[in-house]
């Protein structure tokens, strides 16, 4: 096995650093080395033999529930070339979309405080959360067709284009939570 400071997700289970990923393979590979790790089989060995194999068994797992998730493997990779994907203010591709949702929903709130009917108010968020779901949709798309762009040439420029989206991503999964939440109100 290699050294602790030189593994990495995809290396750790014998996969190459691509996004898209052969699922079925995925879970065979995860399958073969939790029986390869598993602490049962490590009962009578040494106490630092142990600890690995519980060490192993974590990473095992923590490698496998974020390598089998699409957006999780394209947070992961990118953070392995160094790049966040956190962001305290809001995407500029979206200033326009936040602004008008944000508007809406104050005026929701108002409309609310001042007696409108719970069917008027639900029928206000549907429609302010459409244009959003269809945003959500077209980056979810992008994400796809720039990971395919990434399998096939590994390019930085690439990577950064999928840190926007990811980060646009996130931003709007908030902006539904938003909605959600008013919805639930």
């Amino acid at each position: 096995m290699e050294a602790r400071s030189e593994r990495n997700f995809f290396s750790f289970l014998g996969l190459p650093r691509k996004l898209n990923l052969d699922v079925a393979d995925l879970e065979q590979r995860y399958r073969a080395l939790s029986r390869q790790f598993h602490p049962d089989f490590f009962y009578n060995a040494s106490p630092a033999e142990r600890r690995a194999s519980l060490e192993n068994t974590s990473y095992l797992n923590d490698a496998y529930r974020t390598l089998k998730n699409p957006v999780a493997r394209i947070e992961y990779l990118l953070k392995l070339e160094g790049m966040t994907t956190t962001a305290t203010a809001a995407p500029p591709s979206l200033l326009e979309e936040v602004f008008a949702l944000n508007e809406e929903l104050d005026e929701i709130r108002e409309a609310r405080a001042n007696g409108a009917s719970a069917d008027d108010i639900r029928v206000r968020l549907e429609r302010a959360r459409k244009p959003i779901e269809e945003k959500r949709d077209a980056h979810e798309q992008d994400l796809k067709a720039l990971s395919a762009k990434w399998d096939a040439a590994g390019d930085r420029q690439v990577l950064e284009s999928l840190r926007e989206r990811i980060l646009e991503r996130n931003y709007i999964n908030n902006l539904l939570a938003g909605i959600e939440k008013e919805l639930t109100a």
